[in-house]
């Protein structure tokens, strides 16, 4: 079901124009996120034999060392099952352990020596796959891009 289209006012000069949404921005967004997705999947696969969200996985846990499986998913915005489905190649491969946390019930994902390593060689083919998407869009779009993103999220998490 379509929602009215709110006309929305773009100052343009002399000529104001009417600008009406059109289409589904669910669809739009999950569009974007998996051509930019396939897009930095194609660099990091390539490059280092780790796809985008293995890789951010991998970075996050570096940076902020060991955490519990949930905050972990909620830092990440994952889900549980994506969690543990992003983070069993990682632990397979050697890159991230689960280990006992402070009590028998809590566990931790903490980066090994060979995670570290492996995320600091990965970090080429990302810096790659970046600064090709920056290219293809041109900086100014990039920065635009960020800016809503991080808008649109602070608003849509601020109800």
């Amino acid at each position: 079901m379509t929602e009215p289209a709110v006309p929305v006012t773009i100052a343009s000069g002399a000529n104001d124009v009417v600008a009406r949404p059109q289409g589904c921005t669910n669809l739009k967004l999950r569009r974007l996120a998996r051509v930019v997705g396939r897009h930095y999947d194609a660099e990091l696969l390539a490059g280092a034999g780790i796809t985008a969200p293995q890789y951010s996985l991998l970075s996050h846990v570096v940076h902020a060392g060991p955490m519990r499986p949930s905050d972990l998913a909620q830092a990440l915005t994952l889900t549980p099952s994506s969690l543990t489905r992003n983070l069993q190649p990682l632990v397979e491969r050697g890159w991230l352990e689960v280990q006992p946390g402070v009590d028998g019930r809590s566990r931790l994902v903490v980066a090994t020596e060979a995670g570290r390593a492996h995320r600091a060689s990965a970090k080429a083919a990302w810096k790659a796959a970046q600064l090709d998407l920056n290219e293809r869009l041109g900086p100014e779009l990039v920065v635009q891009l960020h800016q809503i993103l991080d808008d649109c999220t602070r608003l849509i998490e601020s109800r």
